[in-house]
């Protein structure tokens, strides 16, 4: 049997990239320290895979002040939702082939 895999982005086999981009195309927003805590990883992990899901475009960040602090939040791209879409169509369909 012979999967298709073409549909499958590379941008999203690493989990939490996925696990991003899982809670922004449900949320219209989300700030850094409830993606962190969501996700269970440490600042810098975090940083880092937002800052290449920004690079291409997949998120966008939004920085504001809350009062007199800093904050940080993200939201998927209509790019990002696309391509993410498309991610996880083609993993329905390869679990659904037989």
């Amino acid at each position: 049997m012979k999967v298709d895999i073409s549909g499958l982005s590379k941008f999203f086999e690493n989990r939490i990239r996925l696990g991003i981009m899982s809670i922004l195309i449900v949320n219209d927003s989300y700030d850094f320290n409830s993606l962190k805590a969501a996700l269970g990883v440490t600042d810098g992990n975090l940083a880092s895979h937002l800052k290449s899901l920004e690079d291409n475009s997949l998120v966008r960040v939004n920085k504001k002040f809350i009062g007199k602090k800093p904050n940080t939040s993200y939201s998927a791209t209509e790019t990002g939702e696309k391509i993410f879409r498309t991610h996880l169509k083609a993993l329905e369909d390869i679990i659904r082939k037989k």
